[in-house]
């Protein structure tokens, strides 16, 4: 847990009671668990619904784990079933053994999923997702400006629009071109050398930079296109399209989606770092430039 004013490198391993079901909870057991560095400039890490402080705060919202019981009114999942999902923003999170949550934001977990794997889903893949499918309306035939490829995110957008039949351009540093390629990206424009108009119209753009990026990638939209930015409202507009600006929301039946293209190949995970509860101050606060997902393993 830690505090606004401590932050990451504050966090400290502490025994907490195990949590309560409220009506239409779960209890899960936490077997791995996903972390947003972002998410500790986010007030919903430190306050409720009725923002009212509630510090000291459990970060985290990515997860797998089993259900060890059922709240009032719950329906859907039962106990010992294996599970993976995103909890609440306002609400304590995952890197803890116990969490407590809404049903309704967790998917079943097939048995061949590891639940290392399961944790790394949640936030990147439906944020590709909803960026794509639900807010960009991408169509087979249209081409994508995937910013940040070899990222967390980058790297579930550029596998979801390809296999959608999207051409995708990534973008990134110079040593980020390789792995933009790998996971499917069909060019790479390098943001330190290379010159990002020299791609021409683009038909959807998914931002994870903002600033001057953002503005010069709108100018790249066709018309009818879609800039989608998971960055804060957008500052550009493209001159004939559509700007969407969104904070990801768990789906069950997305999340369904996104693990059966894990299951049988079509989609592959972003893991960097693996690092037990015990490590996890130390892995959230890296010394140098992640490459791929941190995932707290949290019972082995």
């Amino acid at each position: 847990m830690t505090d606004e004013a401590a932050g990451t490198a504050g966090m400290t391993l502490e025994e907490r009671p195990e949590p309560t079901p409220a009506i239409n909870d779960v209890i899960v057991e936490i077997h791995a668990a996903g972390f947003v560095a972002t998410e500790l400039a986010w007030p919903s890490t430190w306050t409720d619904r009725q923002d009212r402080d509630r510090t000291p705060t459990i970060p985290g919202h990515e997860l797998a784990g089993i259900v060890t019981s059922l709240g009032y009114g719950t329906t859907g999942l039962a106990v010992g079933q294996r599970v993976f999902g995103l909890a609440d923003w306002h609400r304590d999170g995952t890197l803890a053994q116990y969490v407590a949550m809404e049903a309704r934001n967790l998917a079943p977990l097939p048995g061949d999923v590891d639940f290392t794997v399961a944790a790394s889903l949640p936030i990147s893949g439906l944020t590709a997702w909803q960026g794509l499918f639900q807010h960009g309306h991408l169509q087979a035939g249209q081409s994508v400006l995937a910013h940040g490829a070899a990222g967390s995110v980058g790297t579930m957008v550029t596998q979801l629009a390809r296999e959608a039949g999207a051409y995708v351009i990534g973008t990134g540093r110079a040593a980020d071109r390789g792995k933009a390629l790998d996971y499917g990206a069909h060019e790479f424009v390098d943001l330190d050398n290379d010159t990002l108009e020299d791609i021409g119209g683009v038909d959807l753009v998914f931002d994870v930079i903002g600033g001057d990026i953002q503005k010069r990638s709108a100018a790249l939209i066709r018309t009818g296109g879609t800039l989608v930015s998971i960055v804060g409202p957008a500052e550009a507009r493209p001159a004939d399209g559509r700007v969407v600006d969104f904070v990801v929301e768990s789906d069950r039946a997305q999340l369904t989606e996104i693990v059966s293209r894990v299951r049988d190949g079509r989609l592959r995970t972003n893991i960097g770092t693996i690092a037990p509860l015990d490590d996890a101050v130390a892995a959230l606060n890296p010394t140098g430039r992640l490459n791929g997902k941190t995932i707290i393993s949290v019972l082995p």
